[in-house]
């Protein structure tokens, strides 16, 4: 298991676009969270390690501030010719057996990943009200093995403080997992 840093993209940038296919076959697109006070976009999928460590919680946190009024979606970029384990089939699968309420989009042309400079599952963006980055980091200090338990607080943190009406902290920790699993000849030079 490699363990991959997030790019820790610049604050202030905005939400690149998307329009890609939720797992209960409608097309899910940034404008459609139009007017919620915060989005977060989760890179995520089904066979990594520190992905299945933080699941549940990824469900409970996604189901509470959905209910808060955040707009949450998760995006699956891996190359599932690769890593079969994640593919949209199998995306239906793990989203009924976690109880994900959010969208779990599947990012086939990894395009997505590319432009949100995505390179790790869990990679974590959030943008506030004018779709403006104001978090990307780590959901907690918990890693497979390490003992710490699972609370999402570094992330709670921030969605608590967007919805609030301030800014998140400003010294945030970069999230820590596997590297997502680009398609031979489309790795970005970003990542590496």
């Amino acid at each position: 298991m490699v363990r991959t840093p997030s790019t820790m993209l610049p604050l202030g940038t905005a939400a690149p676009d998307f329009k890609l296919m939720n797992v209960d076959g409608r097309e899910v697109e940034l404008a459609d969270f139009a007017g919620k006070p915060a989005l977060l976009v989760m890179f995520m999928c089904n066979h990594c390690p520190f992905v299945v460590h933080v699941a549940d919680q990824l469900a409970q946190l996604g189901s509470e501030y959905m209910a808060r009024g955040v707009a949450v979606v998760g995006i699956n970029s891996n190359d599932t010719a690769a890593h079969p384990a994640d593919s949209p089939e199998r995306m239906v699968a793990e989203a009924e057996e976690r109880g994900y309420q959010f969208p779990y989009l599947f990012d086939e042309t990894q395009d997505v990943a590319h432009d949100y400079r995505a390179a790790c599952t869990p990679d974590f963006f959030l943008f506030d009200q004018d779709r403006k980055l104001v978090y990307r980091g780590q959901l907690d200090d918990s890693r497979p093995g390490n003992g710490v338990p699972v609370t999402g607080k570094d992330l709670r943190a921030a969605l608590d403080a967007v919805l609030a009406g301030g800014a998140p902290v400003s010294e945030q920790r970069a999230s820590l997992g596997c590297n997502i699993k680009w398609k031979a000849g489309n790795e970005p030079e970003y990542f590496g």
